[in-house]
């Protein structure tokens, strides 16, 4: 296993590089997969920062990093605070070549990458805070954020984006059978860009945003539904001496004028009620969720810091499920590749690449 490590301390990072040595400019280096003949995976790991990362021709990975270690006020006993710098390492096992960067993250400098990777490499990301780009890659792309915006261009493989803070932006260049996509953002808007030629059945949700698309109504064919919890069944009618009264005849053409229509409407505005109460306990339950959710990032956040620079990244948790609002499903094109779109506070946005 190739393996490096940099403590960066100098206010434009020094990037690792194959077999622990560094360029004497300190500027870039690179690493390569074991076997260069076959698609490679990289694994990138940054607590904060933002990361760009780029398809080319080529065998190796160059990273570059040209952000800011944080600059920490000088203590007055002379001693010098070595925290404050991020602690980076890159990694090469297996064709898969892993980049994690740990540095303070309250206070601290944020450290930012520019990485260029062969074509057919799939990338995986899991990231606290930062903004996350990738084009010209045709491998699959993993990413996880708890806060950033995530664009990806160029798409032509499977795609998988969770951020709970944060926009998404995909441009699909061409979609691949049996690879489908998947983007949620719990407060941000995802906006989905395809060709118009393309085959895909779509499903979208959200809860307090609109569903929009410039695909005309003969291109993409859709149905709209608002997510209810499964009605609970009626009771059974009680007779005056508290008894279970008879089951009911059914409807028929000589029933009494006038009743049926009336129990009709009663029953209908009986279960709207019940749906609007269901809907504000569905929305309190899915606000005290975040509110863990946050307590749970605020407690990982402290452990990391009273451990240090040097302890593992925490890995970021998976977003609650999105349920309920509104939905909708449909076929573009007669239907193809799955895409699913979802978000609780955002619009989702289907629009023809240009």
């Amino acid at each position: 296993m190739k393996t490096a490590r940099l403590q960066t301390a100098l206010p434009l990072i020094a990037a690792l590089v194959l077999a622990g040595s560094l360029r004497a400019d300190g500027s870039d280096g690179t690493i390569a997969f074991s076997d260069p003949s076959k698609p490679g995976t990289l694994r990138i790991r940054v607590w904060h920062g933002d990361v760009s990362v780029h398809g080319a021709d080529g065998s190796g990975i160059v990273v570059k990093s040209d952000s800011e270690a944080a600059s920490p006020t000088p203590r007055k006993d002379g001693m010098r605070v070595l925290s404050a710098s991020p602690s980076c390492t890159l990694t090469e096992k297996d064709n898969v070549v892993s980049l994690e960067c740990a540095g303070e993250s309250a206070g601290g400098g944020s450290t930012d990458f520019d990485i260029t990777v062969p074509r057919s490499t799939s990338v995986v990301v899991n990231s606290a805070r930062g903004d996350f780009e990738c084009a010209g890659v045709s491998g699959d792309i993993d990413v996880r954020t708890m806060g950033g915006d995530v664009r990806l261009s160029q798409v032509c493989a499977g795609a998988l984006v969770e951020t709970m803070h944060g926009d998404i932006d995909v441009t699909v260049k061409s979609l691949a059978q049996t690879k489908p996509l998947s983007f949620t953002s719990m407060h941000g808007q995802v906006a989905i860009h395809l060709p118009a030629a393309e085959k895909a059945c779509v499903r979208f949700r959200t809860h307090r945003g609109v569903i929009l698309t410039d695909f005309d109504d003969k291109a993409l064919v859709t149905r709209t539904e608002m997510s209810r919890q499964r009605a609970r069944p009626a009771p059974k009618p009680q007779s005056p001496d508290g008894g279970q009264s008879p089951a009911a005849p059914a409807a028929s053409g000589d029933a009494t004028p006038g009743t049926g229509s009336a129990a009709q409407s009663d029953d209908d505005w009986r279960s709207d009620v019940r749906n609007s109460v269901r809907d504000a306990v569905e929305e309190a339950s899915e606000a005290a969720q975040e509110a863990a959710d946050a307590a749970r990032e605020g407690l990982a956040e402290a452990r990391y810091q009273l451990a240090g620079p040097n302890a593992p990244i925490p890995p970021v948790p998976p977003l609650p499920p999105v349920t309920g609002g509104k939905t909708v499903s449909g076929m573009l094109n007669g239907g193809g590749v799955e895409i699913q779109a979802a978000t609780l506070n955002g619009d989702i946005i289907l629009k023809r690449a240009e």
